[in-house]
């Protein structure tokens, strides 16, 4: 399912949501712009388990360096296709949560959540030397708040039937119930390959993305605002 919009219109403009999405573009073509040396920058910059191992107390010098790419890896991305997935969840389903949340708690939400998901991924997969990279772990905070807050939004959704795609308005507790579940499900079969040094997409970011976002979003909601 592609989702291409939801019913709930901002009260304002989603400046973050903007901001973050320019700066991913901008930081996406820094990555183009390395050339040979793309490899020794995403491993410098994302998130590398195995980094993470201490083997002597000398381990824990390199760690202010790696605390400080749970927030740059939330800015790389490993393909057009994977910016482009990322950045059009983060324009759906974002501009109504920074609108709810305000742009500061909007901020803390999105970066806290993307911390979440990487520690999470660390918790999971330890040993493993594959550079942890991308904005989804952050965007799935956001989802995970979207739900709690628009429940019976309408989203606007592609959905594959047979050889033809039908646009469809579907729930958001289904959408993003769906989406969690399959994030959950795919993460349980993964879990005999979770220490092998493969690509792939990191589950269990998405899952504790998700599960942080709405953590996040009980914590710092105004109690002044109804969820809806």
């Amino acid at each position: 399912m592609i989702p291409l919009r939801d019913t709930i219109p901002a009260d304002r403009t989603a400046w973050v949501i903007r901001s973050l999405v320019a700066l991913n573009v901008a930081v996406f073509a820094l990555e183009l712009a390395q050339g040979p040396a793309l490899d020794a920058f995403v491993y410098r910059f994302g998130v590398v388990p195995a980094h993470w191992l201490l083997n002597g107390p000398e381990d824990m010098t390199q760690w202010p360096g790696l605390l400080i790419t749970l927030l740059t890896s939330q800015f790389l991305h490993g393909s057009p296709l994977h910016l482009i997935s990322n950045m059009l969840y983060l324009w759906i389903f974002g501009d109504n949560v920074e609108d709810r949340l305000g742009r500061g708690r909007f901020l803390l939400l999105y970066f806290g959540s993307g911390i979440v998901a990487a520690v999470t991924q660390l918790v999971a997969t330890p040993s493993s030397s594959v550079p942890m990279i991308g904005a989804s772990g952050a965007i799935a905070g956001v989802l995970g708040a979207y739900l709690l807050l628009f429940p019976g939004a309408r989203i606007l959704t592609l959905v594959p039937l047979g050889f033809f795609w039908e646009r469809i308005e579907v729930p958001a507790f289904i959408f993003l119930g769906l989406w969690f579940l399959l994030q959950w499900f795919q993460g349980l079969m993964a879990i005999g390959q979770l220490d092998a040094n493969v690509g792939g997409v990191a589950f269990w970011a998405h899952v504790g993305g998700f599960i942080g976002g709405m953590i996040g979003l009980i914590l710092l909601r105004s109690p002044q605002r109804r969820l809806d």
